[in-house]
Protein backbone atom coordinates (compact mmCIF):
# COMPACT_ATOMS: atom_id res chain seq x y z
CA UNK A 1 0.00 0.00 0.00
CA UNK A 2 1.11 3.68 -0.76
CA UNK A 3 0.85 6.26 1.63
CA UNK A 4 -2.14 7.94 -0.09
CA UNK A 5 -4.06 4.86 0.88
CA UNK A 6 -3.44 5.64 4.98
CA UNK A 7 -5.91 8.32 6.74
CA UNK A 8 -3.40 10.77 8.07
CA UNK A 9 -2.74 9.66 11.30
CA UNK A 10 -1.01 6.83 9.69
CA UNK A 11 0.87 9.37 7.40
CA UNK A 12 1.84 11.37 10.27
CA UNK A 13 3.66 8.44 11.78
CA UNK A 14 4.83 6.43 8.65
CA UNK A 15 5.42 8.61 5.79
CA UNK A 16 8.68 9.56 4.40
CA UNK A 17 10.22 7.01 6.58
CA UNK A 18 11.29 3.20 6.29
CA UNK A 19 13.30 1.58 8.98
CA UNK A 20 17.15 1.64 8.35
CA UNK A 21 18.24 -0.93 5.80
CA UNK A 22 21.20 -2.03 7.22
CA UNK A 23 20.74 -1.76 10.89
CA UNK A 24 16.77 -2.03 11.21
CA UNK A 25 16.77 1.75 12.87
CA UNK A 26 12.90 2.16 13.48
CA UNK A 27 13.56 6.27 13.74
CA UNK A 28 15.44 8.40 10.72
CA UNK A 29 18.96 8.50 11.15
CA UNK A 30 20.67 12.17 12.01
CA UNK A 31 22.67 12.46 9.00
CA UNK A 32 25.56 15.12 10.84
CA UNK A 33 26.77 15.59 7.18
CA UNK A 34 28.10 18.57 5.26
CA UNK A 35 29.60 17.07 2.04
CA UNK A 36 29.18 13.17 1.02
CA UNK A 37 31.65 10.92 -1.46
CA UNK A 38 31.26 10.89 -4.60
CA UNK A 39 31.84 8.01 -6.79
CA UNK A 40 33.66 10.09 -9.59
CA UNK A 41 33.66 13.74 -10.72
CA UNK A 42 30.05 14.74 -10.41
CA UNK A 43 28.70 10.99 -9.99
CA UNK A 44 26.79 11.44 -6.65
CA UNK A 45 24.15 9.09 -4.90
CA UNK A 46 21.85 11.64 -4.68
CA UNK A 47 23.74 13.95 -1.94
CA UNK A 48 26.59 16.37 -2.77
CA UNK A 49 26.18 18.76 0.44
CA UNK A 50 23.78 19.30 2.70
CA UNK A 51 23.03 22.77 2.09
CA UNK A 52 21.69 21.34 -1.00
CA UNK A 53 20.09 18.11 0.15
CA UNK A 54 20.32 15.93 3.49
CA UNK A 55 18.66 12.63 3.97
CA UNK A 56 17.25 13.86 7.18
CA UNK A 57 15.49 16.66 5.38
CA UNK A 58 14.82 14.63 2.63
CA UNK A 59 12.64 12.11 5.14
CA UNK A 60 10.89 15.60 6.41
CA UNK A 61 9.84 16.97 3.66
CA UNK A 62 8.27 14.11 2.44
CA UNK A 63 6.47 13.66 5.81
CA UNK A 64 5.13 17.15 5.38
CA UNK A 65 4.66 16.73 1.62
CA UNK A 66 1.69 13.94 2.54
CA UNK A 67 0.00 15.08 5.49
CA UNK A 68 -0.20 18.24 3.33
CA UNK A 69 -1.53 16.37 -0.07
CA UNK A 70 1.21 17.93 -1.55
CA UNK A 71 3.62 16.25 -4.42
CA UNK A 72 6.42 18.61 -2.85
CA UNK A 73 7.97 19.59 0.39
CA UNK A 74 10.94 22.32 0.86
CA UNK A 75 12.31 22.78 4.26
CA UNK A 76 13.72 26.24 6.08
CA UNK A 77 15.66 27.08 8.97
CA UNK A 78 12.51 29.49 10.11
CA UNK A 79 9.56 30.20 9.23
CA UNK A 80 10.35 33.55 8.17
CA UNK A 81 12.61 31.19 5.85
CA UNK A 82 10.17 29.90 4.20
CA UNK A 83 8.26 33.11 3.66
CA UNK A 84 11.08 34.98 2.19
CA UNK A 85 11.32 31.75 -0.09
CA UNK A 86 7.77 32.80 -1.96
CA UNK A 87 8.63 36.39 -1.53
CA UNK A 88 11.56 35.56 -3.68
CA UNK A 89 9.33 34.93 -6.48
CA UNK A 90 8.25 38.46 -6.53
CA UNK A 91 10.01 41.45 -9.05
CA UNK A 92 10.21 44.82 -8.97
CA UNK A 93 6.82 46.52 -9.76
CA UNK A 94 4.40 43.49 -8.43
CA UNK A 95 2.03 43.81 -6.05
CA UNK A 96 0.66 41.54 -2.89
CA UNK A 97 -2.83 41.43 -1.42
CA UNK A 98 -2.42 40.41 2.41
CA UNK A 99 -5.02 40.20 4.98
CA UNK A 100 -4.81 43.40 7.42
CA UNK A 101 -4.97 41.15 10.53
CA UNK A 102 -1.76 38.58 10.09
CA UNK A 103 1.84 38.06 11.95
CA UNK A 104 3.75 40.57 12.84
CA UNK A 105 7.20 39.26 11.76
CA UNK A 106 5.06 38.43 8.08
CA UNK A 107 4.10 42.65 8.34
CA UNK A 108 7.83 43.10 8.71
CA UNK A 109 9.22 41.57 5.74
CA UNK A 110 6.32 42.89 3.54
CA UNK A 111 6.83 46.63 5.03
CA UNK A 112 10.25 46.91 6.08
CA UNK A 113 12.45 44.64 3.31
CA UNK A 114 10.44 44.25 0.36
CA UNK A 115 8.80 47.79 -0.20
CA UNK A 116 12.46 48.39 -0.72
CA UNK A 117 12.52 46.36 -3.77
CA UNK A 118 9.70 47.96 -5.24
CA UNK A 119 6.83 45.45 -4.15
CA UNK A 120 3.88 47.17 -3.17
CA UNK A 121 1.44 45.87 -0.20
CA UNK A 122 -2.39 46.14 0.08
CA UNK A 123 -4.02 45.18 3.28
CA UNK A 124 -7.75 43.99 3.54
CA UNK A 125 -10.07 42.22 5.23
CA UNK A 126 -9.34 38.50 3.70
CA UNK A 127 -13.02 37.73 5.48
CA UNK A 128 -14.49 40.03 3.19
CA UNK A 129 -14.80 38.78 -0.62
CA UNK A 130 -15.35 41.47 -2.43
CA UNK A 131 -13.01 43.75 -0.65
CA UNK A 132 -10.47 41.21 -1.55
CA UNK A 133 -11.35 41.69 -5.43
CA UNK A 134 -11.48 45.25 -4.95
CA UNK A 135 -7.64 45.43 -4.03
CA UNK A 136 -6.33 43.13 -7.26
CA UNK A 137 -4.62 44.87 -9.80
CA UNK A 138 -2.96 44.12 -12.52
CA UNK A 139 0.18 44.67 -11.01
CA UNK A 140 -1.09 41.74 -8.70
CA UNK A 141 1.27 38.40 -8.45
CA UNK A 142 0.45 36.85 -5.05
CA UNK A 143 -2.30 36.83 -2.70
CA UNK A 144 -1.23 35.84 0.48
CA UNK A 145 -3.70 34.55 3.56
CA UNK A 146 -4.03 33.29 6.94
CA UNK A 147 -7.03 31.72 8.63
CA UNK A 148 -7.21 31.48 11.21
CA UNK A 149 -5.75 34.85 11.56
CA UNK A 150 -3.12 36.03 14.12
CA UNK A 151 -4.50 37.17 16.67
CA UNK A 152 -7.83 37.64 15.94
CA UNK A 153 -8.82 34.27 14.51
CA UNK A 154 -10.60 35.52 11.69
CA UNK A 155 -11.95 33.14 8.96
CA UNK A 156 -11.06 33.28 5.42
CA UNK A 157 -12.97 31.21 2.49
CA UNK A 158 -9.91 29.50 1.26
CA UNK A 159 -11.53 28.33 -1.81
CA UNK A 160 -13.43 31.65 -2.76
CA UNK A 161 -10.12 33.80 -2.35
CA UNK A 162 -8.10 31.33 -4.19
CA UNK A 163 -10.68 31.86 -6.90
CA UNK A 164 -9.95 35.82 -7.41
CA UNK A 165 -6.32 34.98 -7.49
CA UNK A 166 -6.41 32.71 -9.93
CA UNK A 167 -9.16 34.89 -12.03
CA UNK A 168 -6.41 37.85 -11.99
CA UNK A 169 -3.60 35.31 -12.90
CA UNK A 170 -1.54 35.27 -9.05
CA UNK A 171 -0.77 32.98 -7.35
CA UNK A 172 -2.26 32.14 -3.90
CA UNK A 173 -0.21 31.29 -0.89
CA UNK A 174 -1.11 30.47 2.61
CA UNK A 175 -0.11 30.61 6.38
CA UNK A 176 -1.40 26.97 7.98
CA UNK A 177 0.93 27.43 10.70
CA UNK A 178 -2.43 27.51 13.21
CA UNK A 179 -4.14 24.83 11.73
CA UNK A 180 -1.66 22.80 10.88
CA UNK A 181 -2.79 20.15 7.65
CA UNK A 182 -4.53 17.86 10.36
CA UNK A 183 -6.95 20.28 10.69
CA UNK A 184 -6.72 21.83 7.53
CA UNK A 185 -5.43 21.62 3.99
CA UNK A 186 -5.24 24.28 1.83
CA UNK A 187 -4.06 22.78 -1.40
CA UNK A 188 -6.84 20.62 -1.61
CA UNK A 189 -9.27 23.90 -1.30
CA UNK A 190 -7.00 25.83 -4.19
CA UNK A 191 -4.31 27.63 -2.66
CA UNK A 192 -0.97 27.21 -4.82
CA UNK A 193 1.91 27.22 -2.10
CA UNK A 194 1.21 26.35 1.79
CA UNK A 195 3.65 27.45 4.76
CA UNK A 196 4.07 26.54 7.79
CA UNK A 197 6.58 27.84 10.60
CA UNK A 198 7.88 24.14 11.78
CA UNK A 199 8.61 25.95 15.26
CA UNK A 200 4.60 25.54 16.34
CA UNK A 201 2.20 22.90 16.33
CA UNK A 202 4.24 20.88 13.88
CA UNK A 203 7.49 20.53 15.97
CA UNK A 204 5.07 20.80 19.22
CA UNK A 205 7.89 20.88 21.81
CA UNK A 206 9.30 24.02 22.03
CA UNK A 207 12.54 22.80 21.25
CA UNK A 208 12.97 23.47 17.21
CA UNK A 209 13.11 26.20 14.87
CA UNK A 210 12.09 25.61 11.10
CA UNK A 211 9.77 26.47 8.21
CA UNK A 212 8.10 24.68 5.06
CA UNK A 213 7.17 25.11 1.91
CA UNK A 214 4.63 22.50 0.13
CA UNK A 215 2.91 22.79 -3.40
CA UNK A 216 1.53 20.54 -6.14
CA UNK A 217 3.29 22.95 -8.31
CA UNK A 218 6.24 21.46 -10.01
CA UNK A 219 8.09 24.66 -11.49
CA UNK A 220 7.34 26.30 -8.20
CA UNK A 221 9.01 23.50 -6.31
CA UNK A 222 11.81 23.99 -8.35
CA UNK A 223 12.52 27.54 -8.28
CA UNK A 224 11.85 26.93 -4.53
CA UNK A 225 14.63 24.56 -4.30
CA UNK A 226 16.68 26.98 -6.01
CA UNK A 227 15.84 29.76 -3.95
CA UNK A 228 16.86 26.91 -0.80
CA UNK A 229 20.03 26.23 -2.25
CA UNK A 230 20.85 29.40 -3.17
CA UNK A 231 19.95 31.62 -0.50
CA UNK A 232 21.57 28.76 2.32
CA UNK A 233 18.24 29.17 4.46
CA UNK A 234 17.92 25.66 5.68
CA UNK A 235 17.39 22.98 8.75
CA UNK A 236 20.23 21.64 10.02
CA UNK A 237 19.82 17.36 10.54
CA UNK A 238 19.21 17.99 13.99
CA UNK A 239 16.32 20.10 13.63
CA UNK A 240 14.78 18.05 11.22
CA UNK A 241 14.55 14.54 13.00
CA UNK A 242 12.85 16.93 16.18
CA UNK A 243 10.02 17.95 13.54
CA UNK A 244 9.63 14.45 12.26
CA UNK A 245 9.31 13.35 15.97
CA UNK A 246 6.66 16.01 16.46
CA UNK A 247 4.86 14.96 13.73
CA UNK A 248 4.07 11.32 14.89
CA UNK A 249 2.38 13.12 17.90
CA UNK A 250 0.58 15.76 15.69
CA UNK A 251 -2.94 13.87 15.70
CA UNK A 252 -3.47 13.03 19.36
CA UNK A 253 -1.93 16.40 20.74
CA UNK A 254 -4.41 18.55 18.15
CA UNK A 255 -7.25 16.92 19.76
CA UNK A 256 -6.27 17.29 23.13
CA UNK A 257 -5.50 20.92 21.70
CA UNK A 258 -8.98 21.50 20.37
CA UNK A 259 -10.60 20.02 23.12
CA UNK A 260 -9.34 22.32 25.89
CA UNK A 261 -9.50 25.30 23.79
CA UNK A 262 -13.14 24.69 22.75
CA UNK A 263 -13.99 24.31 26.76
CA UNK A 264 -12.08 27.14 27.69
CA UNK A 265 -13.02 29.55 24.53
CA UNK A 266 -16.95 29.41 26.11
CA UNK A 267 -15.62 29.81 30.09
CA UNK A 268 -14.04 32.84 28.91
CA UNK A 269 -17.02 33.93 26.63
CA UNK A 270 -19.37 33.80 29.74
CA UNK A 271 -16.79 35.74 32.17
CA UNK A 272 -17.76 39.30 33.19
CA UNK A 273 -14.50 40.18 32.73
CA UNK A 274 -14.13 39.30 29.10
CA UNK A 275 -15.50 41.37 26.61
CA UNK A 276 -15.01 39.88 23.20
CA UNK A 277 -13.44 36.14 22.65
CA UNK A 278 -12.25 34.99 19.49
CA UNK A 279 -12.57 31.61 18.52
CA UNK A 280 -13.85 29.99 15.34
CA UNK A 281 -15.42 27.19 17.22
CA UNK A 282 -18.24 29.37 19.15
CA UNK A 283 -21.05 29.58 16.94
CA UNK A 284 -21.20 33.52 17.79
CA UNK A 285 -17.76 33.42 15.63
CA UNK A 286 -18.63 35.13 12.45
CA UNK A 287 -16.37 32.95 10.48
CA UNK A 288 -18.28 29.98 12.01
CA UNK A 289 -19.77 28.38 9.60
CA UNK A 290 -17.33 28.68 6.64
CA UNK A 291 -14.40 27.24 9.74
CA UNK A 292 -16.99 24.21 9.76
CA UNK A 293 -16.85 23.45 6.62
CA UNK A 294 -13.23 24.02 5.75
CA UNK A 295 -11.52 22.83 8.83
CA UNK A 296 -12.10 19.65 10.58
CA UNK A 297 -11.66 21.05 14.39
CA UNK A 298 -11.47 24.52 15.00
CA UNK A 299 -7.99 24.64 16.75
CA UNK A 300 -5.75 25.37 19.77
CA UNK A 301 -5.93 29.66 19.32
CA UNK A 302 -8.02 31.82 20.81
CA UNK A 303 -8.05 35.48 21.81
CA UNK A 304 -10.05 37.76 23.70
CA UNK A 305 -10.36 41.01 24.92
CA UNK A 306 -10.52 42.31 28.42
CA UNK A 307 -11.55 45.15 30.02
CA UNK A 308 -8.43 46.73 30.57
CA UNK A 309 -5.42 49.70 29.66
CA UNK A 310 -2.33 48.41 28.08
CA UNK A 311 -0.48 48.30 31.71
CA UNK A 312 -3.96 46.19 33.14
CA UNK A 313 -3.58 43.40 30.35
CA UNK A 314 0.69 43.26 30.65
CA UNK A 315 0.10 42.86 34.45
CA UNK A 316 -2.44 39.73 33.43
CA UNK A 317 -0.32 38.09 31.18
CA UNK A 318 2.45 39.00 33.81
CA UNK A 319 0.01 37.06 36.66
CA UNK A 320 -0.41 33.68 35.48
CA UNK A 321 1.01 30.67 36.82
CA UNK A 322 0.37 27.66 34.25
CA UNK A 323 0.29 29.70 31.02
CA UNK A 324 3.98 30.63 30.50
CA UNK A 325 4.09 34.28 29.49
CA UNK A 326 6.09 34.01 26.28
CA UNK A 327 5.80 34.60 22.40
CA UNK A 328 5.46 31.30 19.72
CA UNK A 329 2.76 29.01 20.59
CA UNK A 330 1.88 25.17 19.49
CA UNK A 331 3.92 23.38 21.82
CA UNK A 332 2.25 21.07 24.41
CA UNK A 333 2.07 24.12 27.37
CA UNK A 334 -0.48 26.70 26.98
CA UNK A 335 1.23 30.13 26.45
CA UNK A 336 -0.30 34.02 26.83
CA UNK A 337 0.87 36.84 25.64
CA UNK A 338 -0.29 40.74 24.70
CA UNK A 339 0.07 41.33 20.98
CA UNK A 340 0.64 44.72 21.39
CA UNK A 341 3.88 44.95 23.16
CA UNK A 342 4.61 41.42 22.20
CA UNK A 343 3.84 39.38 18.75
CA UNK A 344 2.72 42.87 17.02
CA UNK A 345 4.70 45.66 18.40
CA UNK A 346 6.12 46.08 15.35
CA UNK A 347 3.40 47.54 13.98
CA UNK A 348 2.78 51.06 14.76
CA UNK A 349 -0.13 51.98 17.38
CA UNK A 350 -2.44 53.33 15.00
CA UNK A 351 -2.37 50.69 12.51
CA UNK A 352 -2.81 48.15 15.10
CA UNK A 353 -5.34 49.55 16.91
CA UNK A 354 -7.30 50.29 13.19
CA UNK A 355 -7.05 46.53 12.41
CA UNK A 356 -8.72 45.33 15.77
CA UNK A 357 -5.53 45.19 17.88
CA UNK A 358 -6.58 46.85 20.92
CA UNK A 359 -4.14 47.06 24.42
CA UNK A 360 -6.08 45.01 26.09
CA UNK A 361 -6.39 41.94 23.41
CA UNK A 362 -4.73 38.46 24.86
CA UNK A 363 -3.66 35.78 22.76
CA UNK A 364 -3.23 32.23 24.20
CA UNK A 365 -1.75 28.90 22.99
CA UNK A 366 -3.74 26.58 24.78
CA UNK A 367 -1.87 23.32 25.69
CA UNK A 368 -3.04 19.86 26.46
CA UNK A 369 -2.98 20.48 30.51
CA UNK A 370 -5.61 19.86 32.12
CA UNK A 371 -8.78 22.49 31.55
CA UNK A 372 -10.12 23.00 34.89
CA UNK A 373 -5.94 24.07 36.12
CA UNK A 374 -5.79 26.24 33.36
CA UNK A 375 -9.09 28.08 33.92
CA UNK A 376 -8.01 28.67 37.48
CA UNK A 377 -4.96 30.23 36.84
CA UNK A 378 -6.86 32.42 34.42
CA UNK A 379 -9.47 32.62 36.69
CA UNK A 380 -6.77 33.96 39.66
CA UNK A 381 -4.98 36.16 36.96
CA UNK A 382 -7.55 38.04 36.58
CA UNK A 383 -8.36 38.78 40.26
CA UNK A 384 -4.87 39.93 40.41
CA UNK A 385 -4.54 42.49 37.86
CA UNK A 386 -8.01 43.61 37.43
CA UNK A 387 -9.63 43.87 41.04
Amino acid sequence: MSDDDFRIETRSIHAGQEPDEETGALMTPIHANSTYEQDAPGDHRGYEYSRTGNPTRTDLEANLASLENAEHGRCFSSGMGAINTVLNLLEAGDHVVSGEDIYGGTRRIFDQVYTQYDVEFSYVDMTDLDAIEAAFRDETALLWLETPTNPLMSIVDIAGAAEIAHDHDALCAIDNTFATPYLQRPLDLGADVVTHSLTKYLGGHSDVVGGALLTNDDELDERFGFYQNSVGATPGPHECFLVLRGTKTLPVRMDRHCDNARELAAWLDDHPDVDTVYYPGLESHPGHDVAAEQMDDFGGMLSFELDASLDEAAEFVSSTDVFTLAESLGGVESLIEQPATMTHASIPREERVAAGLSDGLIRASVGVEHVEDLKADLRQAMESALE
